[in-house]
C-alpha cells in the first residue's frame, strides 16, 4: 500500500520515525514534507496529502501536527478527504470500516512513538465495511460536500 506522509515542523521527529518504521512494515511512504522543524503551516502540508490521497498518489494518508487538530481541521475541507484525529487504536480501525475515513491525524505533542505507530497499523490495516448502513452514511457525508455554499 501507497501511504503519504505529512506534517508541520510540531510533527516532523514523529513523522520522520513513522515514515521508517512503515517503511519497515512493507508500506511504500510518499513523504510530502515538511522536512526540518523549522516553523511551518499544517493547511500547506493538509492541502499536499489531500491532493496525493484524491489522486490515487497514496492510498491513504497519515497526518501530524501538535495536537492533530489543526491538521484534521484543514484536511477536511479539502472535499473528498474524510479526516480524523485519533489517539486510540479502536478509533482509528473503527474509522476506516465505518466511516471510510482517508487520512489520520496525529498529534505529536498528545502520544508517543509507539502508540502513534499501533494507531497508524490500526488504521492502515483496516478495510471500509461497505455494510449498508455504513455506505448510506458515507455516501450522505458526500452529498453533503456537493451542497457546501
Amino acid at each position: 500500500m501507497k501511504v503519504a506522509v505529512a506534517a508541520d515542523h510540531a510533527g516532523f521527529d514523529m513523522k520522520q520515525w513513522l515514515a521508517v518504521e512503515l517503511g519497515k512494515g512493507g508500506y511504500t511512504i510518499i513523504d510530502l514534507g515538511v522536512h526540518s522543524t523549522a516553523p511551518s503551516d499544517y493547511p500547506d502540508q493538509a492541502q499536499l496529502l489531500g491532493k496525493a490521497v484524491l489522486s490515487g498518489q497514496a492510498e491513504r494518508g497519515i497526518l501530524v501536527c501538535g495536537s492533530g487538530v489543526g491538521a484534521s481541521i484543514a484536511a477536511n475541507k479539502i472535499i473528498g478527504i474524510r479526516a480524523a484525529v485519533c489517539h486510540d487504536c479502536y478509533s482509528a480501525h473503527q474509522g476506516v470500516e465505518h466511516d471510510d475515513m482517508n487520512i489520520l491525524c496525529l498529534g505529536s505533542r498528545i502520544i508517543g512513538p509507539m502508540p502513534a505507530l499501533e494507531i497508524a497499523q490500526a488504521f492502515l490495516t483496516a478495510q471500509f465495511s461497505n455494510e449498508e448502513r455504513h455506505a448510506r452514511r458515507v455516501n450522505k457525508v458526500k452529498n453533503m460536500e456537493q451542497h457546501k455554499r
